[in-house]
């Protein structure tokens, strides 16, 4: 027999508020951060606790007593009373609940409902009727973040994929006509914008990774020093002066088991941004750590001399979609950055430097694999 259906209870509002206790002994419901509504076994409502009131605009006052289906009037996407459809008290004696989905109550107010039902034996009738409630917010705002993230990388894909078409349909529509510099030319140009489509896929794929918690660390000792000098040498045979960077690698490093490729992505990008943000001498610093643990470690510094990130932002910086200045990215570098070290179980800040610059901190941990410890 469904909830409204059922012959009213002879509790009153006032008794209703006493058993709250009974319902959730031992734990005050309103110090829960989700909506917490119980119903008892004649289908009216013993909790309503303060997250579910201010999740549904229903004050509990008016809930508590009440039949389940007039204190929350839920409806499905489709505009089906909920209670009825789904017969919480009359329908299969199997049912233990209700996974979390989305309903609606008056006005097309959103909310995230999941039930259990609580009874004495296995396919005993419903004793107890537990309703958790969550607002939409979280999932919305993952929603924004998710569509933000695919319209950035269509516009960045955009504009390398037109260059590639462009070009390769020149080229095949009047090839004799170009002199082989100029083929060259288009050639080459027509390869870095290929490359950068494969960086903007790695980086798509790398998100996925890290938000959910697969980015895989394939560890193998690492040296550092060497990374870092490879990094100075590309960008000196990219056109930057030698006198740019400043290296300081400091003596008895530990070992560092990280993954070389990932390690080279972090230390890429953190001097692509120095050097394409910031200004005057470029510093890096590689030194032994030990943490407070004695556990040891390696600290890589990276500092410039330019204006700095502003105060209010740094909370920002590792965030997707931050950018520090307006000259192009995705703004997604940084985010990626930390979700690398942090998979290798570091850490990584941000501060200013003593130059005035932004300063780049991360540490690793030496990170030895367990069949070698």
């Amino acid at each position: 027999m469904a909830v409204g259906t059922r012959r009213p209870s002879e509790a009153q509002p006032a008794f209703a508020g006493a058993a709250m206790d009974d319902a959730c002994p031992g734990i005050d419901p309103d110090d829960l951060p989700d909506g917490l509504v119980v119903a008892d076994e004649t289908g009216r409502v013993i909790c309503f606790n303060a997250a579910a009131a201010r999740i549904t605009a229903i004050p509990g006052a008016e809930a508590l007593g009440r039949p389940l289906e007039q204190a929350l009037p839920l409806e499905d996407l489709k505009g089906r009373r909920w209670w009825p459809l789904t017969d919480p008290y009359g329908g299969l004696a199997t049912r233990v609940g209700q996974p979390e989905r989305n309903l609606l109550l008056p006005g097309n107010r959103e909310v995230l409902v999941s039930a259990r039902y609580v009874r004495e034996a296995p396919t005993g009738p419903v004793r107890r009727l537990v309703i958790c409630l969550r607002g939409t917010e979280a999932r919305r705002r993952t929603e924004r973040s998710h569509a933000e993230l695919i319209a950035t990388v269509a516009h960045e894909l955009r504009s390398p994929l037109t260059s590639v078409k462009g070009f390769t349909a020149t080229l095949l529509a009047k090839w004799e006509r170009f002199t082989d510099d100029q083929k060259r030319l288009m050639l080459e140009t027509v390869d870095a914008d290929a490359n950068r489509v494969t960086r903007l896929i790695a980086e798509l794929l790398d998100i996925s990774r890290i938000d959910s918690g697969r980015l895989e660390v394939r560890r193998q000792p690492v040296d550092i020093a060497a990374a870092v000098g490879r990094h100075v040498q590309a960008h000196t045979t990219g056109g930057q002066s030698p006198d740019r960077f400043f290296v300081r690698i400091h003596h008895r490093l530990p070992t560092l088991w990280a993954d070389p490729d990932k390690i080279d992505q972090v230390l890429g990008n953190l001097l692509e941004n120095a050097v394409r943000h910031g200004e005057g001498t470029v510093t890096i610093e590689v030194a032994p750590a030990i943490s407070e643990s004695d556990e040891k470690g390696t600290t890589v510094t990276v500092s410039d001399e330019g204006p700095g990130i502003p105060e209010e932002s740094m909370g920002r910086v590792f965030t997707r979609f931050w950018r520090g200045s307006k000259r192009g990215g995705t703004g997604l570098g940084l985010y990626i950055v930390k979700g690398i070290v942090e998979a290798h179980g570091g850490t990584i800040t941000v501060g200013r430097g003593p130059g005035g610059g932004a300063e780049f901190r991360f540490t690793l941990p030496v990170g030895a694999p367990a069949f070698l410890t």
